[in-house]
This record gives C-alpha cells, sequence and structure tokens, in this order.
C-alpha cells in the first residue's frame, strides 16, 4: 500500500492522480446534488397531496396571509372580469398549435383583484389586445380552478420581461407571470397568486383552460445518485489497486 501510494503522487503519475481525486470528488458533489433533488422531490409532492386534501378556498370569503404557501390548492371565487386590464403569456401551445394565454383581472367586492390564467388561444388572427377582446365572456363569474404562483425570474434559459421604454406604460405579452411587475401596471391591488381554473375535455372553443399534470413520484434521482457514488468509489478505489498496481508493481 505504502509502494502505492508513494507512486501514487511520484512525479510521474501526480497529474493522473489529481484528475482521479478532481473527478471523484466531482462524482461525489452529483451525487449529493441528485440526493438534494430528491429531497426537494419529495418535499413538493407532500406539498401538493396536502393542498389536494384541503377544501377549496373561498377567495371572496377570506384573503389569508399565507396563501403564498397555498399553489395547487383548489380555489373558488365570484368576480367581475376586467378586459380592459388582461395581457397575455406568449410561447403557448395547445395540440401543437402557437399562441396565448390569455390572463384577466377579477375583481372582488373588496376592490382588489386576482389573475384568472383563461386559457389558450391561436396565435394566428390575435393581433394584442385589440383581437383578444372578441374573447370577452360574462363580465360577472364564478371561478373554479387552483391557485397558482408567478415566477420572479425566468426558469433556466427562459428569457426575461424586457423593461418598459420611454413612452411605454404597460406590456401587454408577457414571458411569464410576473404578478409583481405586471400589478404595477394595474390601477389596483392584485392578489400574490393566479388561478388556472378547472379543465373542462369537452372545452373545444377559445380560450380552453390550462392545468398541467403533475406526476407526483420520486423520479430517478435516487437510482442517478447511487450511480454516481459508485463511480466515485470505482475512480478512487480502482485507481490505486489496478491501475497504479498493474503499472508500477508488476514491472
Amino acid at each position: 500500500m505504502i509502494r502505492i501510494l508513494a507512486a501514487m503522487f511520484s512525479r510521474r503519475w501526480l497529474l493522473t492522480t489529481l484528475l482521479v481525486l478532481a473527478g471523484t470528488v466531482l462524482c461525489i458533489r452529483l451525487g449529493i446534488w441528485q440526493l438534494d433533488r430528491l429531497a426537494q422531490r419529495r418535499e413538493f409532492n407532500t406539498h401538493v397531496t396536502q393542498m389536494w386534501s384541503l377544501p377549496p378556498l373561498d377567495l371572496n370569503s377570506s384573503h389569508p396571509f399565507d396563501v403564498t404557501d397555498m399553489e395547487y390548492r383548489a380555489v373558488q371565487v365570484t368576480g367581475e372580469y376586467d378586459f380592459a386590464n388582461q395581457v397575455s403569456l406568449r410561447n403557448q401551445y395547445f395540440e401543437n398549435q402557437l399562441g396565448y394565454h390569455l390572463l384577466t383581472p377579477l375583481l372582488l367586492d373588496d376592490g382588489s383583484a386576482v389573475l384568472v390564467d383563461r386559457g389558450w388561444i391561436p396565435a394566428d388572427g390575435n393581433a394584442p389586445p385589440s383581437d383578444w377582446r372578441k374573447y370577452d365572456d360574462a363580465t360577472d363569474v364564478t371561478i373554479t380552478g387552483i391557485i397558482r404562483l408567478g415566477p420572479a425570474e425566468p426558469e433556466l434559459g427562459g428569457v426575461p420581461d424586457p423593461a418598459l421604454g420611454s413612452e411605454q406604460t404597460r406590456l401587454d405579452i408577457w414571458n411569464m407571470v410576473n404578478l409583481e411587475r405586471i400589478g404595477k401596471q394595474i390601477p389596483y391591488q392584485i392578489l400574490d397568486v393566479y388561478i388556472q381554473p378547472n379543465v373542462d375535455s369537452a372545452e373545444a372553443e377559445p380560450p380552453i383552460p390550462y392545468q398541467a399534470r403533475l406526476e407526483l413520484s420520486e423520479g430517478p434521482h435516487l437510482g442517478y445518485a447511487g450511480q454516481w457514488f459508485i463511480f466515485a468509489a470505482m475512480l478512487f478505489f480502482g485507481y490505486p489497486f489496478f491501475y497504479l498496481r498493474k503499472q508500477e508493481l508488476d514491472q
């Protein structure tokens, strides 16, 4: 063992040894990262399961301060749509057809509002925002759906929303549901969450509601972690006991 260790850190093998050690550390770090991802996935699954077990939240009767902790909880609300202040989310698809999602404020009795993702409309023939008004429906409505949070930052690889120009007062088309920024161009307070209405499979006329299908599994993270730890062990133990032993001791 002493001869192997001495050979590993000799001038001849020092660079290779350092590369092996670096690779070992990298594999261990990747394994730990997969375990972190697994923990996040389990936390997400627990949260969603808990929210699904709760009764629908009535936004007309209460505005809980911790509503941002209730993503994916069922919700119902009655109010009046304000179509004049609606915006849209670009690059949305329905059956491989490009379009937008209409995001329309729903005014509540206390003067505040909640943004509702009314669903998909095709991009063709819908120059913003005047052409969107053909999708105006009844103003007084009751919405049932789920609570969603709007990201403040784009996802990895996503494009942030542009800043307003010197003569601009609003953006009509957004890359993400940035509720803080959208709220600044609406003349009343909006909640820190938005609503995705329940999906009706028979709905064929735009706007067509959308909700993501959630897979409450642990995914492959535990298996990937095990693989990275095995790779680390193969590098750390295999290098001195197989490669160097053959190269130095058998000569």
